[in-house]
């Protein structure tokens, strides 16, 4: 699969303003960002959008499947695509936030969903994004979800960390700078001990970059921490 671009987003199920209720509002700048990132992501004209995002474990899902948001108090199915043909609610939390987005921007291009595992090596990573660029597939547009540290002070669900500010500052200069290999050296037991659901996926956009070739720049459109977990936006593309 020729990559086109790629954008990084965050997947908390507060993005979803039914889920959020009363304090949506907390958050539309966060799903303003996101919404911009995927429209900049379309923008470069992909035959299909590849969503990644941590799961379990390494999974290859049918366009058919969907996730649910019903553990969070929303009775409703996301479908990743196809509506026509079974397909079942198997869809990690990081897939079906990024489903939600990129059926929320009205896009009909096809999508496709892998996810990798939680615990994965980095060297696992970078080769699960690689193993997805391909000479002779459609050109994809490449969804990356995941969050930050979740240790971002007293009332953080990971509680306060030290190390997770400048954790975190890593992240966001590597996204901002289109730095792979900055991505690459994240150290996954760090990254464990501050909750980060991130580091898999971006290790895996890293792959995926190497393979494609080419110089990339990247622009980070948002680095915060509400509710004590760090979220990026960020889009990357082919100079």
């Amino acid at each position: 699969m020729p990559l086109v671009a790629a954008a990084v987003c965050p997947h908390p199920p507060l993005l979803v303003p039914e889920l959020a209720g009363a304090a949506a509002p907390e958050l539309d700048d966060l799903r303003a960002a996101a919404d911009a990132a995927v429209a900049r992501l379309l923008a470069a004209e992909p035959d299909a959008v590849l969503l990644v995002g941590g799961g379990p474990e390494t999974v290859r899902f049918n366009a058919a499947d969907s996730g649910s948001l019903r553990g969070f108090g929303l009775d409703r199915p996301v479908r990743l695509w196809k509506t026509s043909c079974s397909g079942g609610e198997v869809l990690p939390l990081s897939l079906t936030i990024g489903a939600w987005l990129v059926n929320r921007s009205g896009t009909g291009l096809p999508r496709l969903a892998r996810s990798v595992a939680h615990d994965a090596a980095p060297a696992e990573c970078a080769a699960f994004g690689a193993s997805l660029i391909a000479d002779d597939d459609p050109r994809v547009a490449l969804l990356v979800l995941g969050d930050g540290s979740a240790c971002r002070g007293v009332t953080a669900p990971g509680y306060d960390d030290p190390r997770a500010q400048a954790y975190d500052d890593m992240v966001a200069a590597a996204l901002a700078g289109a730095d792979a290999e900055a991505l690459r050296g994240l150290d996954p037991v760090l990254s464990t001990e501050l909750r980060v659901a991130g580091r898999a996926p971006w290790q895996a956009l890293a792959g995926a970059v190497g393979a494609a070739g080419g110089d990339w720049r990247g622009e980070l459109s948002y680095h915060r921490a509400p509710y004590g977990v760090a979220y990026f936006v960020a889009n990357w593309e082919q100079v």
